[in-house]
């Protein structure tokens, strides 16, 4: 298992490898659908996000109401493929991070490599098990979405996979290769 701290630093996401085991630690920030349409209207009219987003990690996910003595309920990871299309402008405004669940386009694929970033994956249907590597967290901005507003999470030994590094390398490489050779002897 390799420990990361967020916000990433450049040693840290060259010295990570597709399939690495990984433990996050640090400030994450909750980004959901509603709240990357909001981001993309302030990334369009030139203006800065509100959260700092240099070296940062996002998360794909919503958290439920808090359970007593809890920061927060269940936080788990969302599809991340539904926000492909926001990626060229997160990493353009300095997110080196994400986490999230499934695949991601080869379009996103090149970006992480183009900026030397990387996809961690979490586990799917996992929520509850998750919110207890949350040691904090606050809502940021876009309060008026309710769980879709942007939260800051402190994480601590958060479990994840590297499914993306920022060579490109995936953890679906061999995968889809074996794909490509299947279709060849069609």
């Amino acid at each position: 298992m390799k420990l990361i701290k967020s916000p990433l630093e450049a040693k840290d996401i060259f010295n990570l490898i597709a399939g690495d085991k990984v433990l996050i630690s640090g400030t994450v920030y909750t980004l959901r659908d509603s709240a990357h349409k909001l981001l993309l209207q302030l990334f369009k009219e030139g203006k800065d996000f509100p959260f700092p987003t240099q070296n940062a990690v996002i998360y794909y996910a919503a958290p439920t109401p808090p359970k007593a003595g809890h920061p927060l309920g269940s936080l788990g990871p969302t599809t991340a493929s539904r926000m492909d299309v926001y990626v060229p402008m997160l990493l353009e405004k300095g997110i080196r991070g994400m986490i999230g669940k499934g695949k991601r386009s080869d379009e996103v694929r090149e970006l992480l490599k183009q900026y030397k970033a990387v996809y961690f994956l979490a586990a799917g249907g996992a929520g509850a098990y998750l919110a207890q590597f949350v040691k904090d967290a606050k809502p940021v901005a876009f309060q008026e979405l309710g769980p879709e507003a942007i939260y800051e999470v402190q994480l601590e030994g958060f479990p994840a996979i590297v499914a993306i590094d920022g060579e490109g390398r995936s953890i679906w490489d061999e995968e889809e290769e074996k794909e490509k050779e299947n279709k060849d002897k069609i």
